[in-house]
């Protein structure tokens, strides 16, 4: 099953952007333009929860039967992302990240892995993924390092349209990939569409966000869309039903008689 289903967790994997109700409007613009403070700022707000619990049903199209998955995600902003999943009401998998990496088991068929966030990296055919930028793609917000010279904004009828004007390189442990990225947002800066195209090879990864909700002084997305384009496509669909700013407890333990899967 090649472990999908800790994207959501471990991304979940999905967690991007978005938590907050913005409270700066970027200026209308009609032309494109480099400079846009009050914009560029907007999207780079943190996540102002302190707990968050998300009731979640997660479809995976990876060209094998995958029952469609009821988790539960819990964040502890900034610290640690947990997910204990289901499948036709039993338990068949539970994981957590931190800044540390990524660490998830799946009873089917009794493996488990623990690793940096290479793992999730080479799932989603990317460089850049870290704890953070994992949080925030499973809640909506930018999730990719963005610099205002880089990049060309434009207002359209639709909302902001966000492209970089030349392929944006990433250096992570020496290793170095390069991207042509575009990001649309609504009229009120809920992130719609990401798009990262490899410019050196034919991989993509496209994140869309849709039926975002006010909870509180945030706002989530309710419905999150991943599609990993490689050698072949995968699909995670995700449909969040419920948000709750609440603590709760997150157990995490590998059954002893389960086998460490190799990251490859």
């Amino acid at each position: 099953m090649k472990n999908l289903y800790l994207i959501p967790l471990a991304f979940a994997l999905t967690a991007c952007k978005t938590s907050q109700t913005t409270t700066q409007r970027p200026v209308d613009i009609s032309a494109p333009t480099t400079s846009n403070n009050a914009f560029y700022s907007s999207i780079a707000k943190a996540s102002a929860f302190k707990t968050l619990k998300i009731n979640s049903n997660i479809n995976i199209e990876n060209g094998n039967f995958i029952p469609q998955l009821s988790a539960t995600i819990y964040i502890d902003n900034q610290r640690k992302t947990w997910m204990n999943i289901s499948a036709m009401f039993l338990n068949v998998g539970r994981g957590i990240a931190t800044p540390q990496g990524i660490k998830g088991y799946e009873k089917w068929d009794k493996s488990y892995i623990d690793s940096d966030f290479t793992y999730l990296n080479r799932l989603l055919n990317v460089n850049f993924i870290n704890y953070q930028a994992f949080q925030n793609l499973l809640v909506g917000k930018v999730f990719i390092p963005i610099n205002e010279k880089d990049f060309v904004l434009t207002k359209n009828a639709q909302g902001f349209t966000l492209v970089s004007s030349k392929n944006q390189k990433v250096t992570v442990d020496g290793k170095t990939s390069e991207y042509q990225i575009s990001m649309n947002f609504s009229d009120n800066l809920d992130l719609k569409k990401v798009v990262l195209q490899n410019a050196k090879s034919t991989d993509n990864l496209q994140v869309e966000y849709g039926n975002w909700a006010s909870i509180g002084d945030e706002r989530f997305p309710q419905n999150v869309k991943i599609v990993i384009k490689g050698q072949k496509t995968d699909q995670i669909l995700i449909e969040n039903t419920k948000f709750e700013f609440t603590t709760m407890d997150t157990p995490y333990s590998v059954p002893s008689n389960y086998t460490k899967r190799n990251i490859k």
